[in-house]
């Protein structure tokens, strides 16, 4: 039986990137509160229910790419081989991901997003939003995985270190982005940053910034 993506599959994932693609110019050029998902609609040549269809709110249509990420990042988390752990998983992920930087036009991407996030509220709270949805969905998968009793805070500790170690890095990116670095430089950063973020949490806080 193929793994082949059917003919209607196909022509779902080009809809959904025609519009995604077309939002993506209209919030680069005007701003996102300056955009309607009628002006999307257009734009992509197709209906405004369409557009709903694919994006349920106009903030999707900003992060849909990010929910895509962060899916992966919890998938990689549950589907990681036996033996392996949770921070040995979402290190992986996240450092292997690190190295798509080295392409410029990406560096382009982030700084253009940046500069879209900073002129709209409402995408700074869907932000918050959805790193709070992602931080407890790992949280469960921790819980269930390690049979903890309901209201046990543990779960939700790690799953906090380990999404505040990726923030971390997002944050350090932008600013590397921010003071002009692009290309196989901003990889390296990256990849450093993630590793010093992760080392943090490899070796545990008790020995860490101890007051002399």
């Amino acid at each position: 039986m193929s793994g082949e993506p059917s003919l209607r599959e196909r022509k779902k994932e080009l809809t959904r990137s025609a519009i995604a693609d077309a939002a993506a110019r209209l919030f680069g050029d005007r701003g996102f509160d300056e955009v309607t998902v009628a002006d999307v609609a257009r734009a992509a040549e197709v209906s405004v229910g369409t557009v709903f269809n694919y994006f349920p709110t106009k903030e999707d249509l900003f992060y849909g790419r990010m929910q895509d990420f962060e899916a992966s990042l919890v998938d990689a988390v549950r589907t990681r081989a036996p033996g392996e752990s949770v921070l040995a998983a979402f290190r992986r992920f996240v450092l292997t991901g690190a190295k798509a930087l080295a392409d410029s036009e990406r560096a382009e991407a982030i700084a253009t997003a940046m500069r879209i996030v900073a002129g709209s509220a409402s995408l700074r709270a869907r932000e918050r939003e959805l790193v709070s949805r992602s931080t407890h969905a790992l949280a469960e998968l921790i819980a269930e995985e390690t049979g903890s009793a309901a209201g046990d805070v543990q779960p939700l500790v790690v799953a906090h270190a380990l999404m505040g170690a990726q923030r971390a890095l997002v944050e350090s990116v932008h600013a590397a982005v921010l003071a002009g670095t692009r290309g196989p430089r901003l990889a390296r950063i990256a990849r450093a940053s993630g590793e010093r973020a992760f080392a943090v949490l490899e070796g545990g806080l008790a020995a860490y910034a101890v007051k002399r």
